[in-house]
């Protein structure tokens, strides 16, 4: 299958460190991992984020992090500890054998220090940064990313800093926010897994119509990374791809029995950029036209019915 093709679709955790690897190597800048760290930034905690900016203090925002890090991957551990006057977040992919780590943690040392400078802005003062790994270039090129030369083949991949700056508080939270997030994210995490499948068939209902209904944005909406929304629908043996296109089928089957409307029209409420788009997916799921399909059953144009109200889960009411 190619991924350009279907860009929604599933990628291991393994293979996109393998991905790292060929981009450093293709683009022959070994680094490339770790600066794409940094360029992705706190953007890759999607609406997560909002926890961890609307805590108290930074200690409190690294807590959320790290108790609801799950939510948004399952590739890697993350976590915390005080170790005399010293904090230490640390990292550690979970990987196939035989998946070199350095990427994927250099990736992971990138992100945390787009984080941390984010939550501390110019406090942000690390007293060093540790791989478990060999290094991929010259310590001078590391140290000018970064700002601290790493120590190389240690036992962690780590940011450590001055434990004092975990009671530092961030001047900007609203507890209120923080309240509301921190209660969604406890009612995902009690989420019974069989209950997955239908609520996103529920949410990509909503999100048609305004040409939302991809992955991003609704894994975006559910507070969870697109990976791991993946990895979850995969468990219980499908795809968000496959809850897309059966969801459309459905709508355009119930449409064309029930309502009046246009073509046209149902290509934008199902979320097509055109009719020839629609026509194209409505060909492969029923061999015809959406227009033959329709005269082969003799329906004429009928008063539109109303659609079967949906309830969502009753977790997130």
């Amino acid at each position: 299958m190619d991924l350009l093709d279907y860009p929604e679709s599933f990628i291991s955790y393994s293979r996109f460190a393998t991905l790292l690897a060929n981009c450093a190597g293709e683009s022959k800048y070994p680094l490339f991992a770790l600066k794409y760290g940094i360029f992705q930034g706190t953007d890759v905690f999607g609406r997560l984020l909002y926890l961890f900016k609307n805590a108290e203090t930074v200690g409190d925002s690294i807590h959320e992090l790290t108790n609801y890090f799950h939510l948004h991957e399952s590739s890697g551990r993350l976590s915390t500890a005080v170790e005399g006057h010293a904090a230490i977040l640390s990292y550690e992919p979970a990987l196939r054998e035989g998946i070199p780590g350095r990427h994927a943690a250099e990736l992971a040392v990138g992100i945390g220090k787009a984080l941390l400078t984010m939550l501390l802005g110019a406090k942000w003062n690390p007293t060093g940064v540790h791989l478990r790994s060999g290094p991929g270039d010259t310590p001078d090129h590391y140290k000018r990313i970064l700002g601290v030369a790493p120590q190389f083949n240690s036992v962690s991949n780590s940011w450590v800093f001055d434990a004092k700056l975990l009671d530092t508080p961030l001047s900007d939270s609203d507890p209120a926010l923080h309240a509301l997030m921190r209660e969604h994210l406890e009612e995902m995490d009690d989420l019974s897994p069989r209950e997955l499948p239908e609520y996103v068939r529920y949410l990509v209902k909503n999100f048609l119509p305004s040409g939302r209904a991809n992955i991003s944005q609704i894994s975006s909406y559910m507070m969870l990374s697109s990976r791991t929304l993946q990895r979850y629908l995969s468990e219980e043996r499908t795809s968000f791809q496959k809850l897309l296109d059966e969801t459309r089928q459905s709508m355009a089957q119930r449409y064309l029995h029930e309502s009046s409307i246009s073509l046209t029209q149902l290509a934008g409420i199902l979320g097509y950029s055109d009719l020839a788009a629609f026509s194209r997916a409505f060909q492969r799921w029923y061999g015809v036209s959406p227009r033959h399909w329709r005269k082969e059953r003799g329906i004429r144009s009928t008063t539109r019915l109303s659609a079967r109200r949906t309830h969502p889960p009753s977790w997130l009411k």
